[in-house]
């Protein structure tokens, strides 16, 4: 049998623990009945969720913050909470804390300053080789923490953000979208996927979404609640309406306008991931397509047909226009327009 390694990482936003191994047939098999278990090309390697169960499994001893560090954490998830922050963002910021506070667990936390952010940042992210996303998170947690503890050592408008890593949406062409659209005969997954194309949804505005969200009179979705708490409408393509309608006919939900196994729940992220991995993987399409690509599509198609910046950032939700400006950089209508001197030669 060969030996197996196992080590923490952050994947995709996730704490996962990757399981690294040379090929074999038989381990293959019993690591794919893992819970959880997912395959990453980009880390050649299985990978499961960080959780007790699974440390003990593959023998991770995992650093822990101090008595007063946990004290620390639960202050500052009572003040997020008390700011009316998500339950998510309350998650990923205390989480954040939480590694920086491991980090200087035999520390005072009350003689902490701004070079031990920066210690922090060199022989903790930069060592683990974490992603700049995920030391803007850190960063954003400690800010805050410090912002809220008086008599503080660390200076918060000297804490500084990683340099922003300088990436383009990933765009289908608008017959990609179609072949993943049409080849599920599955009804309820091809509204999903159709609904979140059309309408530009992120993945938890779809699940979120309610049949009263739905309104057809005005040819409307509204979306409640949305990322950074606020509410916006998008139109409704009529050949989305007739597709809910039928819909609506066969699933007749009752809660949630797309429902789980479960009556009344919403359905699992996870599994709507799924549907566009089998999508992708019956049309033949080898592009590492994830729902947000269908998002960041909706957005460049817009463009390229002419629709304003300001309505494409009010139509997504943005809050800052450079947001919206990125799909200036991945649509091709200006570009295809641009000759080539080799074409002259």
């Amino acid at each position: 049998m060969p030996t197996i390694t196992a080590k923490r990482i952050r994947h995709k936003g996730e704490q996962r623990i990757a399981i690294y191994f040379e090929k074999n047939a038989l381990l293959i098999q019993r690591v794919k009945k893992l819970e959880g278990i997912r395959w990453s090309q980009k880390l050649k390697a299985w990978h499961v969720p960080d959780n007790e169960a699974n440390r003990i499994r593959f023998k991770i001893t995992v650093e822990e913050p101090s008595q007063e560090g946990y004290q620390q954490i639960e202050l500052f998830k009572q003040y997020l909470r008390s700011k009316r922050y998500s339950e998510n963002t309350v998650k990923t910021y205390s989480d954040a804390l939480k590694s920086f506070l491991t980090f200087f667990k035999h520390e005072n936390f009350a003689e902490l300053d701004n070079q031990d952010v920066i210690i922090y940042n060199n022989e903790f992210i930069r060592k683990n080789h974490l992603s700049s996303s995920y030391q803007n998170q850190i960063v954003n947690a400690i800010k805050l923490y410090f912002s809220s503890v008086q008599d503080r050592k660390i200076e918060i408008e000297k804490i500084h953000r990683p340099k922003s890593e300088k990436k383009l949406p990933n765009v289908l062409s608008k017959e990609e979208v179609k072949l993943i659209l049409e080849v599920h005969s599955n009804l309820k997954h091809k509204t999903m996927l159709s609904l979140i194309y059309s309408c530009g949804l992120r993945c938890g505005e779809l699940l979120a979404l309610k049949p009263i969200h739905i309104d057809s009179k005005r040819n409307i979705v509204l979306i409640k609640n949305a990322k950074g708490k606020k509410d916006r409408i998008v139109p409704l393509s009529p050949k989305i309406l007739q597709m809910l309608r039928d819909y609506y006919k066969i699933y007749k939900p009752t809660n949630y306008l797309f429902e789980g196994q479960t009556k009344g729940t919403p359905y699992d992220e996870r599994s709507l991931q799924q549907v566009v991995k089998q999508a992708i993987k019956k049309v033949g399409i080898t592009k590492p397509v994830t729902l947000h690509w269908l998002r960041h599509s909706y957005a460049t198609h817009l463009l390229e047909s002419g629709t304003d910046l300001r309505y494409i950032q009010e139509l997504l939700g943005h809050n800052s226009s450079k947001t919206t400006e990125i799909y200036t950089h991945v649509s091709t209508k200006s570009i295809q327009q641009i000759k080539s001197p080799f074409d002259d030669l």
